[in-house]
């Protein structure tokens, strides 16, 4: 909880910032005041406590979530400071919608009653989509926004009647009162048919197959900071906050929710792969990347029990390698018109150490050994195997081998094509310093896993 109101005071300040024309003292002042929430979050680790009459809950696995979701943001704030350098009058704006936003975050994975999960999951959608259209005079962006807006819409409203029907099967909002309910004989076939719909409405939000449609079109046409954004701390809460809501209402997931499970896995690895191979846009590869990783995600639903520590862990994996990998992609196009492959011919001459970084977070994401992809996966196949579904995994394996071929597309280029301009101007040390911080990072806990596995347990 003092969390929550940490976050919502930093995010106050820096709209008061802008008042008082502290323009210069905003991101500094943001880092390290998101810096010390941290801290203030790792503190309640060892310390469970519930709010509110049980409607916010601070336990293993919302601090452990949390404190993901504050470094990720962390880097976005800091990159903030480039990326917006020629709208400094808005910065405070845009600043504190990511400050907003991580307050969405973390109420999302630390609800213990519906309506915290709905207020939640609300303030990170309308920061978001205020985000995605936040390049006024860009068609790409409004339309990008539109989209996002009318479909997330669409997708909260799903969720908001599956909820009201799970009210109405139960009588309770609270998690731990429905998840008594349950267990027993007798509730109302309302339940199943409230559950099924907040899981439709989750997956949209992930972006999984056949809810993906608007992911693509939104990656390419948002700004590429918010890009990063949804690709990465929007992406691990919607995954996290799923996974949340399943363990938390019922005990065991029925058989036909896990082949539905399943197929959904399955087909979003394959269908995501197949079509970032056709990709020349790198922002509409990785939204599709995305898709797949997604695809990924949803095997910690099939060993319910026993996952939490595996899915922190792959979350974790995926959005420093994409953090890392956005730092490179938004200083390379950040003087383009577009994001193409044919930008990033010859940076691995004209910025061997940016070019090292991007091959190493594609590699990550490919799940090629050292990175802490390949442990993740390895992590993930393992427990999902246990749990009796071989040929998820056998798709895994090659999916996983499908996907080389389009990172190695951009890598190919970066180190065999020559640049069709030369970069002037020097590299603004906050590119280096997000990338390298995110990489070391990932390659950290892929040489030493149990950093992270051992929190939630694997």
């Amino acid at each position: 909880m003092n969390t929550l109101l940490a976050i919502s005071g930093l995010g106050v300040f820096c709209l008061i910032a802008e008042i008082f024309n502290l323009r210069k003292l905003l991101i500094p002042v943001a880092i390290l005041g998101l810096i010390a929430i941290l801290g203030l979050t790792i503190s309640a680790y060892n310390l469970p406590s519930t709010h509110f009459n049980n409607m916010v809950i601070v336990d293993r696995f919302s601090v452990s979530f949390s404190s993901l979701f504050i470094v990720l943001t962390i880097f976005l704030v800091a990159l903030s400071g480039d990326y917006y350098k020629e709208h400094q009058s808005k910065l405070s704006d845009y600043v504190a919608i990511k400050i907003f936003l991580l307050a969405g975050a973390v109420a999302m994975v630390s609800f213990g009653n519906l309506a915290m999960f709905f207020i939640g999951i609300e303030i990170l959608s309308i920061s978001l989509y205020v985000l995605a259209a936040s390049k006024r005079l860009d068609v790409k962006s409004n339309e990008a926004g539109m989209k996002y807006f009318l479909l997330g819409s669409f997708a909260s409203g799903i969720i908001l009647f599956g909820i009201c029907l799970i009210y109405g099967a139960t009588g309770y909002f609270d998690i731990a009162e429905i998840y008594a309910l349950s267990e027993g004989a007798g509730i109302p076939i309302w339940f199943p048919i409230g559950l099924t719909l907040i899981i439709i409405g989750m997956l949209f939000k992930i972006a999984t197959v056949p809810f993906h449609f608007w992911a693509p079109d939104v990656y390419e046409g948002a700004p590429s900071l918010t890009t990063a954004t949804m690709s990465t701390l929007a992406k691990v809460v919607a995954v996290a906050t799923l996974y949340k809501l399943i363990h938390g209402m019922i005990p065991t997931i029925p058989y036909i929710f896990e082949t539905i499970i399943v197929a959904l896995s399955i087909l979003s690895m394959t269908v995501g792969n197949i079509m970032a191979l056709r990709q020349k846009n790198v922002k509409r590869m990785l939204a599709f990347s995305g898709i797949s990783h997604a695809g990924f995600m949803l095997m910690a639903l099939l060993s319910l029990s026993t996952a939490a520590g595996t899915l922190l862990y792959y979350t974790a994996a995926y959005a420093l390698a994409g953090m890392a990998a956005f730092a490179v992609i938004i200083y390379v196009t950040r003087s383009k018109d577009n994001e193409d492959i044919v930008n990033f011919n010859g940076l691995g001459k004209s910025n061997p150490l940016l070019a090292g970084i991007l091959t190493a977070a594609l590699l990550s994401m490919a799940g090629i050994p050292v990175f802490s992809g390949f442990f993740a996966k390895l992590t993930l196949f393992t427990q999902t195997i246990q749990a009796g579904y071989l040929v998820v995994v056998i798709a895994g394996v090659i999916n996983s081998i499908i996907s080389v071929g389009y990172y190695f597309k951009l890598i190919v280029a970066m180190y065999t094509k020559e640049a069709s301009e030369k970069e002037t101007t020097p590299t603004p040390f906050v590119y280096y310093f997000v990338a390298v911080v995110a990489i070391l990072l990932n390659i950290i806990i892929g040489i030493f896993p149990n950093i992270i596995l051992n929190l939630l347990g694997a």
